[in-house]
């Protein structure tokens, strides 16, 4: 796995110090999750793009691995590694699991990567992106196109170009397959210790000292090759990712704002020499950055009100402590006051969320329609069409308040109506399509709940939510094999084999289980089983 290369850490001696940094923090995640990442040997340390792309800048040019790499992690099995590791971070209590959150993530992300030179070639494909609760200004990409974004970047982010500086450098890490390519490295590497530990066998019938100096060194030049290796490839990241900015159209001065950003905040640490460090200087990189946007043409790009909108949430689930709501209610009052109206609306927006998660359901209800309002352009003042309307964001909090506990019956009656009309208006928001699934449940409506979420999990196979869904409407209606049958679908997706088989033996013991759906039991296990044993395949391929 392979972080941004905005965050400057010293690799130690071991792999495992790729971790990421809301890993670090996680104890029982960081066990589960050792093997699969020791193997990667490609952290959170965020990679850079490849210098071999023909769209690259010109500068220091990485090692061609070529087919070596290739063949170290081919893209099949880089994805499935990826798609296991989700699976862990999915069922860690830092994944913020928030569908607002998920949806922006997804189609700002997407839209760079529509025009990320290479991006949809050889390594894919499918991107993911997703959010952690953390902090620390940071972001990280996995094996097979995964990206993570940590909320305190989301938070801290000006402007969306800053956020797309950082989503750019990671799309180039995953597009030039700098994790394949860091493990060609680290087979190369791995010769010069075993070298050097045969040149001081034989030192030692001479001197002991002379020996272990000689070990020593093989080992120093092992990992300074690698320190070398990473900061050649986040000197690439930059440069790729200056250019997806430019190619979608955005400020690319928002990279060096973002860069200026961090390096203030670094300024309590101090940072480390450049040699020891597995990313360039941060003064370096925005001197290089400064330099290209000298030979590029200003651009303005008008921020969507998503954006302010997924900052207020993210904001709200940073810290759900007492203190941290308080300091976050404090935060929107204060946003509430300045002239700019994104920051008015979002504020009203994030005391309306706040006070959803508080149970103030009036309060929820009066604040979301004061931000409604306020979007719109007061009579006799000119204002600039707005980048967007944020209209899917504003009707999934309307319809979490309509589906509340506590709400009357014919609030939640009322939900099916208004979910419906937001998924017509909104047909590419995965938010509002489970929430629509959610109303109808809600309602009693179980038939049509079964009947949607069925077209929904053909056309989103890897969504577990859609299958907990479905356990729930056929619980509801009493098919308790084919709610079995969904839950093992869910735990499958949750990396959780074992339960999921469980979960079919309970399916194919239930009284309702016909002929057909007995053979599909069968079949299901089956298809488990053998994914068990390729995932321990895998895992001995990238040992």
């Amino acid at each position: 796995m392979r972080g941004c290369g905005y965050h400057s850490t010293v690799k130690s001696l071991t792999y495992s110090a790729f971790l990421p940094t809301f890993r670090t923090r996680s104890r029982r995640w960081r066990r589960s999750l050792a093997v699969l990442l020791v193997t990667a040997a490609a952290g959170f340390a965020w990679a850079p793009a490849s210098a071999q792309s023909p769209n690259a800048a010109t500068g220091p040019r990485l090692p061609t691995l070529g087919d070596t790499a290739r063949e170290d992690l081919s893209p099949i099995t880089e994805r499935k590694l990826g798609e296991e590791i989700m699976r862990q971070i999915r069922r860690d209590r830092d994944y913020l699991d928030d569908d607002q959150i998920l949806d922006y993530l997804n189609h700002f992300g997407g839209a760079l990567v529509d025009v990320a030179p290479g991006a949809r070639g050889e390594t894919g494909s499918d991107f993911g992106f997703f959010a952690v609760r953390d902090p620390v200004l940071n972001a990280f990409a996995l094996p097979g196109g995964y990206i993570g974004i940590h909320s305190g970047l989301l938070i801290a982010a000006q402007t969306e170009s800053e956020l797309a500086s950082v989503m750019s450098h990671e799309i180039g890490h995953v597009s030039q397959r700098h994790i394949a390519r860091m493990l060609g490295q680290q087979k190369q590497d791995a010769l010069l210790p075993i070298a050097a530990m045969i040149l001081a066998a034989l030192a030692a019938r001479a001197s002991p000292d002379a020996a272990m100096g000689v070990l020593m060194g093989g080992q120093g030049l092992a990992i300074d090759r690698q320190l070398s290796f990473s900061r050649d490839a986040e000197r690439e990241a930059d440069r790729v990712g200056f250019q997806i900015m430019g190619a979608g159209g955005y400020d690319t001065t928002g990279m060096v704002a973002f860069f200026k950003r961090l390096q203030s905040a670094n300024k309590v640490y101090g940072e480390m020499p450049a040699f020891l460090s597995s990313h360039p200087l941060t003064g370096e990189r925005i001197a290089d950055i400064q330099a290209r946007i000298r030979e590029t043409p200003q651009r303005q790009r008008a921020d969507a009100i998503e954006f302010y909108l997924a900052k207020a949430r993210a904001r709200v689930l940073q810290d759900g402590s007492t203190t941290g709501l308080r300091d976050t209610r404090t935060t929107f009052e204060t946003q509430l006051t300045q002239p700019q109206r994104q920051q008015q609306v979002a504020a009203q927006y994030g005391l309306a969320y706040l006070s959803l998660k508080q149970g103030d359901l009036a309060a929820a209800r009066s604040w979301l329609d004061k931000s409604r309002a306020s979007m719109k352009p007061k009579e006799g003042v000119l204002s600039a069409a707005p980048a967007s309307d944020g209209g899917a964001m504003f009707a999934g909090l309307d319809l979490e308040i309509r589906l509340a506990a506590g709400q009357p019956k014919e609030v939640v009656q009322g939900a099916v109506k208004e979910a419906e009309q937001a998924v017509h208006a909104y047909p590419l928001s995965r938010a509002l399509a489970r929430q629509y699934a959610e109303a109808m449940i809600a309602a009693g409506k179980f038939e049509d709940a079964t009947r949607y979420l069925r077209d929904q999990v053909r056309m989103y196979r890897e969504d577990p939510k859609l299958y907990d869904l479905m356990a729930k409407a056929y619980s509801s209606q009493g098919k308790i094999a084919l709610q079995h049958m969904a839950l093992a679908e869910s735990y499958v997706l949750a990396g959780a084999m074992p339960a999921a088989v469980d979960q079919l033996n309970f399916a194919r013991k239930a009284g309702d289980a016909s002929f057909y759906e007995q053979s599909v039991i069968d079949a299901r296990e089956r298809e488990i089983k053998e994914r068990q044993r390729e995932l321990k395949e895998l895992e001995e391929k990238v040992k």
